[in-house]
């Protein structure tokens, strides 16, 4: 996490977290309104509670500063105004904006792309999770180390580490070049260990499909109910949190049914911008999506900008090689979602299933559709 030294309101440890400040420019390519409160719920997953918003519309980013160079004057009245310790931007930055802005603010500044890799650093719980994690991390470091004879962050962060969090999480203290040696060579080790890990996957893979064992994967934006619509189809007991990126490692149920027998797969879920080096690094987990014989794409249905998270979702699938796929399209929260949105997602997507994994509403209907879908062409 990115660190508990400032801030007004207590967390479960009693500490109080870290204040930022979000920054974000406006090109006008996607909801900018959504993105902050993406950005938002992304920050308080971390531990950290955002203050204050700034804003710039502008054609594209700065390539020194990220927002224009008056606009920055801006950011440091509002980190001042708030007490905020860290600035985090709504893109991935280069490594010459973070530094240029950390020099003009005075504060450490993230990106969404480290906030990301930090929250997966906190939720990857299996050997093949921290793994991946770890390779996606590297993947963000090297380019981004500096300065020759400056000491660099060690591993921790948050409440763990008295706010050295995101960003920071993994290789230990020593000199640029010799640290990126090492970061290299640990980033060949690990290839090798996901490789091993890819190759018994697959080889699972393999057994279930000579066993005739149709398989349906859960896909979709993070945080729709994906966990909780695999335990509400195949009666399990995976653990439900509601919190972004709460499942990484997949999970697989079998689900038997009159019509035949099938297994249902949880995945990790995905956002706007997903950073390439998680894609890459968990691209054999992804590969459970491109290698379904049904795609089943949860989508919940009570968020306001459910559409354009549908071509986040597709666009993440077609970058795996799963575009290919038949998908099925499952609205899910129908139960606290606004009628007349529901309404306008059918109309959208008139062969989309509408269920409640909460409640059971339209499971029993979606366990025995799968299993049709699933079976009519063996």
């Amino acid at each position: 996490m990115l660190g508990t030294a400032q801030g007004t309101r207590e967390d479960e440890t009693g500490e109080e977290p870290l204040r930022a400040v979000a920054v974000a420019v406006d090109t006008g390519e996607h909801d900018l309104d959504s993105s902050l409160r993406e950005l938002h719920r992304l920050a308080d997953t971390d531990g950290v509670q955002v203050a204050e918003d700034v804003r710039q519309a502008r054609e594209h980013a700065d390539p020194v500063t990220y927002v224009g160079r008056g606009k920055v004057a801006d950011v440091a009245a509002a980190v001042e105004r708030t007490g905020a310790g860290i600035v985090i931007a709504d893109d991935e930055l280069t490594p010459a904006q973070v530094r240029t802005l950390e020099s003009e603010l005075g504060v450490r500044v993230v990106d969404r792309t480290a906030l990301v890799l930090d929250i997966f650093a906190q939720h990857a719980r299996s050997s093949e999770g921290r793994t991946q994690v770890e390779l996606a991390q590297i993947a963000y470091q090297l380019p981004r180390l500096r300065g020759s004879a400056r000491n660099l962050s060690r591993v921790g962060g948050g409440r763990v580490a008295g706010g050295q969090g995101i960003g920071v999480r993994g290789p230990g203290e020593t000199r640029l070049e010799s640290e990126r040696r090492r970061l290299r060579r640990r980033a060949d080790d690990l290839r090798r260990k996901a490789t091993g890990i890819a190759d018994r996957r697959q080889r699972t893979r393999d057994r279930r499909t000579r066993g005739g064992v149709p398989s349906a994967a859960l896909t979709g934006y993070t945080d729709v109910g994906k966990s909780a619509l695999l335990n509400a189809l195949a009666g399990a007991d995976v653990e439900v949190r509601g919190e972004l990126f709460a499942t990484l490692d997949p999970t697989v149920r079998r689900v038997v049914v009159e019509g035949g027998e099938f297994t249902v797969t949880d995945t990790v879920g995905f956002i706007r911008n997903l950073p390439h080096q998680l894609v890459d690094a968990f691209r054999s987990t992804l590969e459970e999506v491109a290698q379904a014989d049904l795609a089943v794409h949860v989508v919940d249905a009570a968020a306001p900008d459910a559409v354009s998270r549908v071509s986040t979702v597709r666009g993440v699938l077609r970058e795996i090689g799963a575009a290919d796929v038949p998908e099925l399209l499952v609205l899910n929260k129908v139960d606290i979602a606004p009628p007349d949105r529901v309404e306008a997602l059918r109309r959208i997507y008139p062969d989309a299933r509408c269920v409640s994994a909460l409640t059971g509403e339209g499971v029993a209907e979606l366990r025995e559709d799968l299993a049709h879908r699933l079976h009519r062409d063996r």
